[in-house]
């Protein structure tokens, strides 16, 4: 997770919680929680890298999940995640993913569904698939160009799957 990215959240988590409940915005690997009990968790919200496509380090951190190109090997990590994001959770509670989509030479990628399947298998209830239009991409410039140039369509949409444990 960048840094800006983690402000941000602080910031809009500033609010009073009428349940005593504690939040926490936690910067870590999601593969390996161990200092996390098991379903000591009410809620997940999470916005995994969509593999390679932003850089969140300089490629020298083998944690950092958006150094993978590979779509599948990408997945297989993710499962981890969710395998450990399913351990935490309490039962009955939710785990809220964003995801998007890729292109793979100019092919569109479905790996917001590939990840979906990756939770489903660590057990997970599938509660909604809420479409979210996407307002702050890169497509400007460079991609719009490629996108007429290459007859293909820029992706203008992420999923936000709500799942339950």
């Amino acid at each position: 997770m960048n840094e800006e990215a983690l402000e941000r959240t602080k910031k809009s988590l500033e609010f009073v919680v009428d349940n005593n409940a504690k939040q926490r915005i936690l910067k870590c690997d999601a593969r390996d929680m161990a200092f996390i009990r098991d379903e000591e968790i009410d809620f997940v919200l999470t916005h995994p890298p969509y593999v390679d496509i932003i850089k969140y380090s300089d490629g020298k951190d083998d944690k950092d999940l958006s150094g993978i190109h590979d779509i599948n090997e990408f997945c297989d990590e993710i499962e981890k995640v969710a395998k450990e994001l399913y351990r935490v959770l309490k039962k009955g509670k939710y785990c809220a993913i964003l995801m998007g989509d890729t292109r793979r030479k100019k092919m569109y990628q479905p790996l917001a569904y590939k990840v979906m399947e990756r939770f489903l298998n660590q057990g997970f209830e599938l509660k909604e698939d809420i479409i979210k239009k996407q307002h702050n991409c890169k497509a400007t410039g460079f991609w719009v160009n490629k996108s007429k140039d290459y007859n293909f369509l820029l992706i203008m949409h992420e999923h936000l799957f709500i799942f339950q444990k």
